[in-house]
C-alpha cells in the first residue's frame, strides 16, 4: 500500500494490490462463461479437479434456465494483484441486482456479442456504470461466431458511448476481443493469443486501484446477503474506509436511520469460489462479515462511536405487479407445506431483505398481498423459488404499474429491440401493432437479418415473449429497456380466445377430453384431478365454454375400445410457469403448489361468474 495524497484531515492511499471489477452485459452475451475462463486460468482449482462450466451459476434455477439471476462475488490472483470479480445478471428483469453491486467496483468489463452488438440491457448497464464513475473496458465476445462482425459492433458500441457519456474521458476506452468459451482474448483480430492473459493485463493497466482511507473511521455498505447453516448470515460489501477485525464492536446504520450496536463475529475475504477467514481486512477489499443477524441490503456498517452512513442504494421503481394470495381451490393444502396467509406473508417480506427491486404491500384482505417487480420473469422466478420451498398459493395475472399525475394516467413505456429475419417482419409488426407498439427504427443488414425497434407499453409486452417465439419459429431475439412513464396509450386489442372451463369435479377421462378437444386445445392429460371452475384448455372462439372432461362413455353391449379413442386424442399442451402467467385472463388465477400449477377462474361457481360479468357490464356502462 503506497501513500498517494493528503487532505486536510484524511490520509488517502492507493491499494495497488487490488482491482475491483464488475462484468456487465446483455443477457446471453457470455459473462458467466468468461468468468469460468478467468477462474480456470488463475489456477485456483487443483489439476485433477472437475469444475464444469458456468461455475458461478450455482443455484438450480440458474442452471435450468441458463441465465444468471443473482449477482455473485469471486476473486483471482494475477501477478500478485487480487482481482475481485462481480458477476452480474444480464436480463433486464434482474437489473436491481446490477444496481446494488456496481458500487463495489472501480471498473467494469462491458461484454458485447460480436453478432448482436449492443442490446437494450447493454445501454442500461453502461449508463449505470457511467453514473458512478466506473472505468469501462469493452470486450467484444464470441469472435468465433459464424456471422461475427467485430468492426461494425465496435462502431455501434462507440455510438452508444457517444450517446451516454457525460465526460470526454469516458470516450477513451480499451477494446479486447475474446472467445470466452475457449478462454482466449487478444487486443486485435484475427487473434493470435491462446489465453486470457491480454485481458488480465488490460484490467491491471486500465482499471484504477481503489483509493481509500485506511486510517479513517470504519465504513462499509452491505450490498449482498448470504446464509450458511453454521455461520449464519453473511453481510457482503466493499470496505470503503478504515479497518475491520474479528470481534470488533460496530454500529449498524439502517436505511431508515436507526442505529444498533453489533459485534463482528468473523471476517472473510474471497479467494476463488471460497470464502477464507481472516483476522482483519483493510479498506478497498470486498469482504463478508458475520454476526450481524439484522443487517439488510443498503445498511452501513460504521464506527461504533462516530457512525456515518453511506448514501443509500438507489433502485429504479417496479413496472409490473400481481397479487399473491392464499390458495382457495377445493384441493388446497394437499401438496404444500406452508399454506396460511401468515406463512406466505412472512416469506414475501423475508424476500425483501435480498431482493431490493421487489415491493410487497398488504391488501385490504388479510389473505392477499400486492407484489411488484421489474418484469414478468422477475416475479416468475420468485414464484418458482418459493413453490420449490413448499409454499402453496395463488397469483393473479401480471399487470403494469401505473401512476396518476395531474389527473392523467401514466404507464411504463419500454424500448423494445427485435432481431429476426425478413420473413417474419410482417407477422411481428402486426402482432406488436395490436399491443400499442410504435416503430422507431428498422435496420436491414443486407443479408436477410432485420433489427426492429419500438416503443411499447409494459402491459403490451406481458404475454408477448411466448407469442414471439411462435411467430418467428424460434428465429428471433428480443430485449427491452424501461424508458419511463408516458400517458396511457389506450386499450389493447383482444389477444386471447376464451377458456375451456371444467363443469364437474373428478378425474379427467379420455372420453371427456376427446369431446373437449373438438372445441379447442386441452392442458391436461387423462387421469388429472380437476374441479369445477378449473381452466382445462383454450377455446377456439371468444367467450368461455363449460366442458365436462370427467364424462365417461356410456356402457353398452357393443362398446368401442378405449385404444381407438386414445389414438385420436391429441397430446395435451402442458403450460410452463411463464406460459401459464401469460395465459390467464383478468378474471382468472393461477393456483401454484410444489407439485402442480392449475389455471382457474377467480369465481369457481358458474352462477357467481355470471353475476360478476353482469356487474362488470353494468359498471362499465355507467362509467
Amino acid at each position: 500500500m503506497t501513500i498517494n495524497a493528503l487532505t486536510s484531515s484524511h490520509v488517502h492511499a492507493v491499494r495497488a494490490d487490488i482491482r475491483n471489477i464488475a462484468i456487465i452485459a446483455h443477457v446471453d452475451h457470455g459473462k458467466t462463461t468468461l468468468v469460468d475462463g478467468l477462474l480456470k486460468q488463475s489456477n485456483i482449482f487443483r489439476a485433477n479437479e472437475i469444475v464444469g462450466d458456468l461455475i458461478m451459476d450455482s443455484n438450480d434455477l440458474e442452471r435450468e434456465r441458463g441465465i444468471t439471476i443473482l449477482a455473485k462475488n469471486t476473486a483471482v490472483m494475477y501477478r500478485g494483484v487480487k482481482v475481485n470479480i462481480i458477476d452480474t445478471p444480464g436480463h433486464a428483469d434482474f437489473s436491481g441486482e446490477v444496481e446494488r453491486v456496481l458500487n463495489m467496483a472501480d471498473g467494469c468489463l462491458l461484454l458485447v456479442d460480436s453478432v448482436e452488438g449492443p442490446m437494450p440491457q447493454t445501454r442500461f448497464v453502461l449508463r449505470k456504470a457511467f453514473e458512478i464513475g466506473l472505468k469501462p473496458i469493452v470486450v467484444i465476445n464470441k469472435i468465433d461466431r459464424q456471422n461475427a462482425r467485430p468492426d461494425q459492433v465496435l462502431s455501434l458500441t462507440q455510438d452508444l458511448f457517444l450517446d451516454l457519456a457525460t465526460e470526454a474521458e469516458q470516450l477513451d476506452f480499451p477494446v479486447v476481443y475474446a472467445i470466452g468459451r475457449q478462454g482466449i482474448a487478444d487486443l486485435q483480430v484475427p487473434m493470435s493469443s491462446t489465453t486470457l492473459e491480454p485481458l488480465f493485463e488490460t484490467i491491471l493497466k486500465h482499471v484504477p486501484p481503489p483509493v481509500v482511507e485506511p486510517a479513517g473511521l470504519l465504513q462499509m455498505q452491505v450490498t449482498t446477503l448470504d446464509y450458511d447453516d453454521y455461520k449464519g448470515k453473511f453481510a457482503i460489501g466493499r470496505l470503503t474506509r478504515g479497518t475491520i477485525r474479528k470481534g470488533d464492536t460496530v454500529m449498524l446504520v439502517r436505511r431508515d436511520g436507526t442505529l444498533s450496536r453489533e459485534k463482528i463475529a468473523l471476517v472473510f475475504t474471497h479467494q476463488g469460489l471460497k470464502r477464507v477467514e481472516i483476522e482483519e481486512a483493510s479498506a478497498g477489499d470486498i469482504i463478508a462479515v458475520t454476526g450481524l443477524a439484522s443487517a439488510t441490503i443498503g445498511d452501513t456498517i460504521a464506527d461504533a462511536e462516530n457512525p456515518e452512513a453511506l448514501p443509500p442504494i438507489r433502485i429504479e421503481e417496479p413496472t409490473v405487479k400481481m397479487t399473491f394470495g392464499v390458495n382457495t381451490s377445493p384441493v388446497a393444502g394437499r401438496d404444500g407445506r406452508w399454506c396460511t396467509s401468515r406463512q406466505l406473508r412472512e416469506r414475501l417480506y423475508r424476500e425483501l431483505e435480498t431482493n431490493v427491486a421487489l415491493r410487497v404491500v398488504d391488501q385490504d384482505s388479510p389473505d392477499e398481498f400486492l407484489v411488484s417487480g421489474r418484469g414478468e420473469l422477475h416475479l416468475a422466478i420468485l414464484i418458482e423459488t418459493i413453490r420449490r420451498e413448499g409454499y402453496e398459493f395463488q397469483v393473479s395475472r401480471p399487470e403494469a404499474v401505473t401512476r396518476v399525475v395531474g389527473g392523467r394516467v401514466l404507464e411504463p413505456i419500454e424500448h423494445l429491440t427485435v432481431d429476426t429475419t425478413e420473413a417474419y417482419v410482417g407477422v411481428v409488426t402486426e402482432a406488436l401493432a395490436d399491443r400499442q407498439a410504435k416503430m422507431v427504427n428498422l435496420v436491414n443488414d443486407g443479408r436477410g437479418n432485420v433489427r426492429l425497434e419500438y416503443t411499447i407499453p409494459t402491459r403490451g409486452l406481458i404475454g408477448f415473449r411466448n407469442e414471439f417465439l411462435t411467430l418467428t419459429r424460434g428465429n428471433g431475439l428480443m430485449g427491452s429497456l424501461l424508458l419511463g412513464f408516458e400517458e396511457w396509450r389506450g386499450a389493447l386489442s383482444s389477444i386471447r380466445n376464451g377458456a375451456l372451463v371444467a363443469s364437474e369435479s373428478g378425474n379427467a377421462l379420455t372420453y371427456g377430453l376427446l369431446n373437449a378437444q373438438e372445441r379447442g386445445s386441452t392442458f391436461i392429460e387423462p387421469g388429472t384431478q380437476v374441479y369445477q371452475g378449473m381452466v382445462v384448455g383454450l377455446y377456439t372462439r371468444q367467450g368461455d365454454l363449460a366442458v365436462n372432461v370427467c364424462r365417461q362413455k356410456q356402457v353398452t353391449n357393443v362398446r368401442a375400445s378405449n385404444s381407438e379413442i386414445d389414438e385420436r386424442l391429441t397430446p395435451a399442451t402442458i403450460l410452463s410457469l411463464e406460459q401459464a402467467l401469460d395465459f390467464i385472463a383478468d378474471d382468472e388465477l393461477l393456483e401454484v403448489t410444489p407439485k402442480s400449477m392449475r389455471p382457474r377462474k377467480r369465481f369457481l361457481d358458474p352462477n357467481e361468474r355470471a353475476r360478476e360479468r353482469k356487474h362488470r357490464t353494468l359498471t362499465g356502462a355507467a362509467s
